[in-house]
């Protein structure tokens, strides 16, 4: 019970934090292209930085057995999450198959699993953000063009979360002592994942109309598979890990059962979906999932 409660108290603040990015949006002191330019940010400066910091420890064999077994129970999960999605929206909506696929688990995953498991625990997390940024742009770019043609593998090598993820692996495996003020800089940079990804959440969140996010039965549906399907699919694999293994399944549980990714609001523009439908289904989930982690986590803390 002690997690799920700091969990519920970490929750409180991280919409605290929405609240004020809703507020900023709403009196015009954050613009769309603000918000816009915050989002990028936090996806080519924070988050990497949050990852790389994960990795900066000293190299063992038990670490790296860990790293081992968090990457292949991440693609085993991601790979469960796709087959639900496409089985639950195959003839209805891309939209709605890409968002229940794919989670927010690199702007709330990582924060969540930063306040409430520690720094350390991303270690566990990375390679679950890394994977699924790949797959969102190689089965995601798919699913939304039917052409196999216009997967990029530039794009996927360049993807700051990729890119991320492999410095932070050589700082890991090579023997590189980095000077006290680069470490300051990248942790001081990590710690603003957490308020800056909510606030560009909030800015979101502002920008529909309320009465449009709740009349939506499609967009329910969305929330519960994506908030409560996915995550209990994904606990009942982590049940496999041993014991010892709490905090990397606590970890991974967090990534999988974070809302519905604001990527997909990005790839719906990009590819001539339902930008406005995106969004809607961002925003319920994210709302729904201030309940609905600390469900999960209950009954996973209750099963395993």
């Amino acid at each position: 019970m002690e997690i799920v409660t700091l969990l519920i108290h970490q929750n409180i603040i991280m919409v605290v934090y929405m609240a004020c990015g809703y507020f900023l949006y709403k009196k015009k002191i954050i613009t769309k292209a603000g918000s816009g330019d915050l989002g990028k940010m936090l996806l080519y400066l924070v988050m990497p930085m949050a990852i790389i910091k994960s990795y900066i420890r000293e190299f063992s064999v038990d670490l790296l057995l860990s790293f081992l077994i968090s990457f292949g129970i991440s693609l085993m999960a991601l790979i469960l999450a796709i087959l639900i999605s496409k089985l639950c929206f195959k003839n209805t909506s891309v939209v709605k198959q890409f968002g229940s696929a794919f989670s927010n688990a690199g702007f709330i995953g990582i924060p969540l699993v930063q306040m409430v498991l520690g720094e350390e625990a991303v270690f566990y997390v990375a390679s679950f953000v890394a994977l699924l940024n790949i797959l969102q742009w190689t089965y995601g770019v798919f699913i939304f063009t039917k052409d196999k043609s216009v997967i990029s593998i530039k794009k996927i090598i360049t993807n700051p979360i990729v890119i991320g993820l492999c410095i932070g692996l050589l700082l890991f495996f090579l023997p590189i002592q980095l000077p006290a003020e680069i470490t300051s800089v990248i942790s001081t940079l990590a710690s603003m994942n957490g308020p800056l990804a909510m606030i560009v959440l909030g800015t979101y969140l502002a920008q529909i109309r309320l009465s449009e996010l709740f009349n939506d039965k499609g967009t329910y549906l969305c929330s519960v598979i994506r908030l409560f399907l996915i995550p209990v699919a994904t606990a009942l694999l982590l049940l496999a890990l041993p014991d010892e293994y709490k905090t990397m399944k606590l970890a991974l549980l967090f990534a999988a059962a974070a809302p519905v990714g604001a990527n997909v609001a990005i790839f719906a523009q990009l590819y001539g979906q339902d930008y406005t439908e995106a969004v809607k289904d961002v925003c319920m989930s994210t709302v729904f999932s201030i309940v609905s982690m600390p469900v999960i986590t209950l009954l996973m803390n209750t099963i395993g």
